[in-house]
């Protein structure tokens, strides 16, 4: 938890999903200059008399040092043969904020957790609230949904929720039907005397497909998103280059930190230079 700018704030959590190793963008640069004898790894050289079988292709996985890789990275700077070495991450509790700041990374694969099919328990708190902003705030606070962690800061974005959802209500004149399926009408009269209880059968019932189609303007760009994000190691090194910098956005600046903790040594040796090696 860190406080920037008087606000308390969460940091995201990051797990290596799968990598592919080094051992294949070797391969790769090998087969540029015809010269897998000269590797220092024994399967890389048997590539010059053999096309590889699934034995020599884990090997070929399990690889941990190219001094080929090394040489193309710092010396010639030939990143184009890191291209041929992929990792994935999931991520957890990252903010809708940084989603903008990784859309301007061009060579990446990325899957997030969508608004529009996991909205169903937030508009169903706002139907059970009947009104009951207390009620709907505390519920909400309950989903722990922000980034932030200051009760208090939290507590005004989902009030200015609430709001947002009652002015909706009163322009629409079947609020209900865009907001929970029809299946669950008859909640309403059979649990309307109670919120909590009318929020349990709500929760239980069918979820309304597409909820947050009519809903996501309610959202700010505080609230935590999961997702699951891939890049070649040449697009990682500029993604760690650009957000691990003092000008970045300090929350994608957590996230590249993250992602960088997680990151086995064998990648961050070919794509970062330790600081008593770089230039002044």
């Amino acid at each position: 938890m860190e406080n920037i700018y008087g606000i308390k704030y969460n940091k995201p959590e990051v797990v290596l999903l799968q990598d592919t190793g080094i051992g294949v963008a070797e391969s790769a640069a090998r087969t540029c200059y015809n010269s897998f004898a000269n590797s220092e790894n024994d399967v890389i050289q048997n590539i010059e008399n053999q096309m590889p079988n699934d034995v020599m292709c884990d090997e070929i996985n399990s690889i941990e040092e190219s001094s080929l890789l090394d040489d193309l990275a710092w010396t010639y700077f030939h990143h184009s043969i890191l291209e041929h070495a992929n990792l994935s991450y999931l991520v957890r509790g990252t903010s809708r904020g940084v989603l903008q700041e990784h859309a301007r990374h061009r060579i990446q694969a990325i899957s997030v957790r969508s608004t529009r099919y996991t909205m169903s328990s937030l508009i169903n708190a706002f139907v059970a609230s009947m009104g009951d902003r207390e009620f709907f705030i505390e519920k909400i606070l309950s989903f722990d949904m922000f980034v932030t962690s200051d009760a208090n800061y939290n507590k005004i974005e989902i009030s200015a929720m609430f709001d947002k959802l009652t002015y909706q209500k009163s322009v629409i004149d079947d609020f209900n039907s865009i907001a929970i399926a029809k299946s669950s009408f008859d909640l309403l009269d059979k649990f309307g005397y109670d919120c909590e209880l009318l929020f349990d059968a709500l929760e239980n019932g069918k979820k309304k497909r597409n909820v947050g189609d009519a809903f996501k303007h309610i959202i700010t760009d505080n609230v935590k998103v999961d997702m699951v994000v891939t890049f070649n190691l040449r697009s990682l090194k500029n993604y760690f280059t650009l957000r691990d910098s003092g000008a970045a956005y300090f929350q994608i600046r957590w996230l590249a930190q993250e992602m960088m903790r997680v990151t086995p040594k064998k990648y961050l040796d070919l794509i970062i230079r330790p600081l008593q090696n770089r230039n002044p």
